[in-house]
């Protein structure tokens, strides 16, 4: 029995959709992101255009099988993942795990009813790149700061500290302003004004 099939990231969100599309559909959730970098390597070449070493999350092995299963008897599938750029990564990630003859469209909605899905049914998209790389550049920056100093982190001042890339920056300007603050030499100055 064929069917369209959705994929979308929240199971209550599946369930809802489910009923609202109707029974032509079938609509399963990701549960989030279903690929990441390992845990225990860098995982991005750097001497490759910061090339991801992506893998399977430890313990998405059910759902990675449920996509590919319930794909197989799919006429076209909807990527109908959160959209912002983490949804639009985690819809490209599925997309790669998805047999390459299958049609695959992305759909975005900013509200769970009946009208604003099946608005998104009727006008689907492409998968936006550009977020996809946005998406992809965060991730390598997290890797690229926090994987080299949040053991040093824990090693020299507590363990389970972590740095990422916001706060390793924000703490850098912090510093540098408190060493400015504390070279400041007052001197005294006067204005005049002549009239």
């Amino acid at each position: 029995m064929s069917y369209k099939l959705v994929i979308v990231e929240s199971p209550s969100k599946a369930k809802t959709i489910e009923k609202y599309l109707g029974k032509e559909y079938r609509v399963i959730a990701s549960k989030g992101h279903i690929m990441d970098l390992p845990k225990k390597d860098l995982g991005v070449n750097i001497d490759d255009d910061f090339k991801l070493d992506l893998i399977p999350i430890e313990g998405k092995e059910e759902t990675i099988k449920m996509i590919k299963e319930l794909s197989q008897n799919a006429t076209v599938i909807y990527l109908a993942t959160d959209p912002d750029r983490e949804g639009e990564a985690i819809s490209l990630h599925i997309k790669d795990i998805l047999p390459k003859d299958k049609k695959t469209y992305r759909v975005k909605f900013n509200a769970i009813t009946k009208e604003e899905i099946n608005k998104a049914i009727k006008n689907p998209k492409e998968l936006d790149l550009l977020m996809c790389d946005s998406q992809k550049t965060r991730r390598v920056l997290d890797r690229l700061v926090g994987f080299k100093i949040s053991p040093i982190l824990c090693n020299k001042i507590a363990r389970g500290l972590s740095a990422g890339r916001v706060q390793s920056v924000a703490l850098r300007i912090i510093v540098e302003r408190e060493d400015e603050i504390r070279k400041f030499v007052p001197e005294k100055s006067f204005e005049i004004n002549l009239k």
